[in-house]
């Protein structure tokens, strides 16, 4: 088949690199265009067109596609059998979906209707799924709306986070995209409709996996502990709080379990109950933080200006001290005590 490929970010590379090297054709990519990403303000390639560059392969990247004649006439003159979509960050207009043979077709992070919308897989880490998987569905105007081909699921491991969780779908969705054309191609040479699962008979709640915002970013120590440890996982690198007014990003944290806090209960310090107060530093381990809930351990983080650290050495680079408070201003337990020092308790 004659395949044009939409997608803008690393995920969608294995997808465009499994049907490059298929029998199929892939005769165009389109992908956004390029931004400032950087610090010089230089333009940067999206991930797809780097990749599409190195593969020679036709790229464009217009800067809108609704009610782009130039664009859509030049897409139809490629006589194109299918349009495969993955992450390409935009919503494709009816002008566009009637354009290839056999239809354009999305591979879908989540079990739809489950996390439609832009952002699925942070908001599976972050709201605490225990599965999630891919679909392929039959675009149409709606937002992720269409019929499912083909779908598959897959647990989400308590160590996942946006980055590992992320590599797995990729993965899985360029396997699930090949099988799917496979599927069509039979239909077609069979002359029979494919079998399309409608999404309301699946029999799962609707949900929305709204866009990401700067202000999501930031822990609430307020918040359950649990649900700290699933933010941080589902925005990983960029989950963060204050330290003594410097950005801290929070890579990795351990939720103390009943039995561990019953060991390291004589380590706190009973004076400070409040959420996001460190309650002790323990050398070759971690500094603990309080929450609304359950005592958080921090294991790895990022101070600004400075390189990745965990346990002894994000200890030695942050010098924390018992009672300091991580936020955008300070308690006033804490101000009443400045001369509090960190506990240093070897292991």
């Amino acid at each position: 088949m004659r395949i044009i490929f939409w997608g803008t970010p690393e995920y969608s590379i294995a997808s465009l690199d499994i049907f490059i090297k298929s029998k199929h054709e892939v005769i165009g990519v389109v992908s956004q265009p390029d931004k400032k990403r950087s610090r010089g303000n230089k333009l940067i390639s999206s991930p797809v067109k780097s990749f599409a560059e190195q593969e020679s392969i036709k790229i464009y990247t217009p800067a809108k596609i609704r009610d782009n004649i130039h664009f859509i006439n030049e897409l139809k003159s490629l006589s194109c059998d299918l349009f495969i979509v993955i992450a390409y960050g935009k919503i494709l207009p009816k002008e566009i979906l009637e354009i290839p043979k056999f239809g354009c077709w999305n591979a879908h992070a989540s079990l739809l209707p489950r996390w439609r919308g832009a952002a699925p897989i942070q908001w599976s880490l972050i709201k605490g799924d225990e599965f999630t998987g891919v679909g392929i569905m039959k675009m149409n105007e709606g937002l992720d709306t269409g019929d499912l081909l083909l779908e598959e699921k897959i647990k989400i491991d308590n160590v996942d986070n946006l980055n590992t969780l992320s590599e797995k779908l990729s993965i899985l969705s360029a396997k699930l995209f090949l099988n799917a054309t496979s599927l069509l191609e039979e239909n077609i040479n069979k002359n029979t409709n494919s079998q399309l699962t409608k999404q309301n008979t699946l029999g799962r709640e609707i949900t929305y996996a709204r866009m990401i915002e700067k202000s999501d970013f930031r822990v609430d120590w307020n918040n359950e502990a649990i649900k700290i440890s699933q933010k941080i996982k589902g925005l990983y690198p960029r989950a963060n709080t204050t330290f003594r007014g410097k950005n801290l990003k929070i890579l990795k944290i351990k939720v103390l379990s009943s039995d561990e806090i019953k060991n390291k209960k004589d380590l706190f310090t009973s004076n400070y109950s409040r959420p996001g107060i460190i309650l002790a530093v323990i050398e070759n381990e971690g500094i603990i933080i309080s929450t609304k809930t359950d005592p958080i351990i921090l294991l790895e983080a990022k101070l600004e200006g400075k390189n990745i650290s965990s346990k002894k050495q994000l200890i030695q680079q942050l010098k924390p001290s018992v009672g300091e408070y991580l936020s955008d201003q300070v308690l006033d337990s804490f101000l009443e005590n400045p001369q509090v020092k960190a506990k240093r308790i070897k292991k």
